[in-house]
């Protein structure tokens, strides 16, 4: 899908700047989580925020905040989405997000300053620490600490495969910061979609109304390492033939549902001691259950735990079971998804309600205050694949959209039917 908005050629040239930091040689990026790529785009990011006007800090677990302090004392619009990225993934997912928001707030911050008009909230641009979760496990877990669902010091003892912590690996990048970061009154985010949803409809923007339900587990296949030649067959307890079968498994359990559908995969294998004439003694896998659909993500499970125990027998292996973490199906604020139906009515672009199957920061930040997400086509659905794009038309629209989404939530736009437990637009972070 091709809007009709003219395209943005400053927005442009700081996103082909930007997808420099860590580019591979497919057209993609590989900057994981606190390694040095993620650190240049991120001095990057802050040289671009401060040379215009913006106050950066990072808080306790690398967050990444360029603040504009429009009203004294007033808490925050915070807008943005993460620069970090899969292995030999796509340039586009998250960072477009983090560069459209700093467009956006730039825009506003000139327009008002210009017009000597103040808002009501203050305007911050985020940068969240590890949302993928391809090195450090769980993924989304700067907005996990930010809003309090992840203990910080859990997460800055976590390692990754190589045994290196978050703490260590922020500190050389220099980014871990000593604050806990600007007091939330409202989030929105932009992102691609991911999907091919916009693509076949011939639709510019998607607006987000709640979040598919996913559980993620860990799986430990526990076998007995032995010679892959002598070894009699009848005697093996290979734990990657059980891990295989609860990669079919997975599988086939999805293939049960079919609307509404459930999405599973097995995602990654560590394999121990992962020799070519050794059968191995050990597999920790991680596969995880998505639906839009609540029942049936239950029922999912159901039938997984109960092909776990048939799956021992079979391989001759012991697995141990854990959750990882998962999220349920939660709507995100109807008057976001209003305001930002009604903004991009006003610029003349196409748009339609729909979900997020993927997981986002704005997953976290909908359940402490008032979320706005939206969606910009995705050419082919392709995504954590360096043949991820998007049109420069559809970023420029994107952009477009959200700074007339950041105005009105700065002028306190959604006032009213706040998220259960929430009595006030804002909060404070601990």
């Amino acid at each position: 899908m091709t809007s009709n908005a003219d395209v943005d050629q400053a927005l442009i040239d700081d996103f082909h700047t930007l997808s420099r930091f860590g580019a591979t040689a497919g057209g993609g990026v590989d900057r994981q989580a606190g390694t040095a790529a993620d650190g240049e785009q991120r001095r990057w990011l802050t040289n671009w925020l401060t040379g215009r006007g913006f106050t950066v800090e990072f808080d306790r677990v690398g967050n990444q905040f360029g603040m504009l302090e429009l009203v004294p004392g007033a808490p925050y619009v915070i807008v943005g989405s993460h620069l970090d990225s899969q292995p030999f993934g796509g340039k586009y997912d998250g960072a477009y997000g983090v560069l459209a928001a700093a467009h956006a707030v730039g825009r506003l911050a000139e327009k008002w300053r210009s017009a000597g008009h103040a808002p009501l909230y203050n305007l911050a641009v985020v940068n969240w620490f590890n949302e993928e979760g391809c090195r450090f496990e769980p993924s989304m877990m700067g907005s996990s600490v930010y809003t309090g669902k992840l203990d910080l010091d859990a997460a800055l003892n976590t390692r990754d495969l190589a045994g290196t912590t978050v703490r260590d690996a922020l500190e050389s990048i220099d980014c871990l910061g000593s604050g806990v970061g600007p007091t939330a009154a409202f989030y929105a985010e932009i992102h691609i979609e991911q999907g091919r949803v916009l693509e076949d409809t011939q639709t510019t923007i998607g607006l987000v109304e709640a979040t598919w339900a996913a559980r993620k587990y860990h799986l430990v296949v526990h076998g007995e390492q032995s010679h892959t030649g002598s070894t009699v067959m009848a005697d093996r307890k290979d734990a990657i033939l059980g891990a295989s079968y609860l990669a079919v498994a997975a599988r086939e359990i999805a293939d049960r549902f079919t609307d509404p559908a459930l999405h599973s995969s097995v995602g990654q294998m560590v394999i121990e001691p992962n020799s070519p004439v050794v059968v191995a003694r050990e597999v920790r896998m991680h596969l995880d259950l998505r639906s839009s659909d609540e029942g049936v993500l239950a029922e999912a499970n159901e039938m997984l735990l109960k092909r776990i125990p048939e799956i021992e027998r079979l391989a001759n292996v012991r697995i141990e079971q854990a959750t990882a973490h998962g999220w349920g199906l939660l709507a995100y604020h109807p008057d976001g998804v209003k305001i930002a139906q009604t903004a991009s009515e006003g610029l003349g672009l196409s748009h339609r309600p729909m979900m997020t199957i993927a997981g986002h920061d704005s997953t976290n930040m909908k359940d402490i205050v008032p979320t706005v997400m939206l969606f910009v086509p995705s050419v082919e659905g392709i995504s954590h694949n360096e043949g991820e794009f998007t049109e420069d038309s559809d970023i420029s629209a994107g952009v477009d959209l959200l700074t007339e989404v950041v105005s009105r939530l700065a002028h306190g736009d959604v006032s009213e039917g706040l998220p259960d437990g929430l009595s006030t637009p804002h909060i404070t972070v601990d």
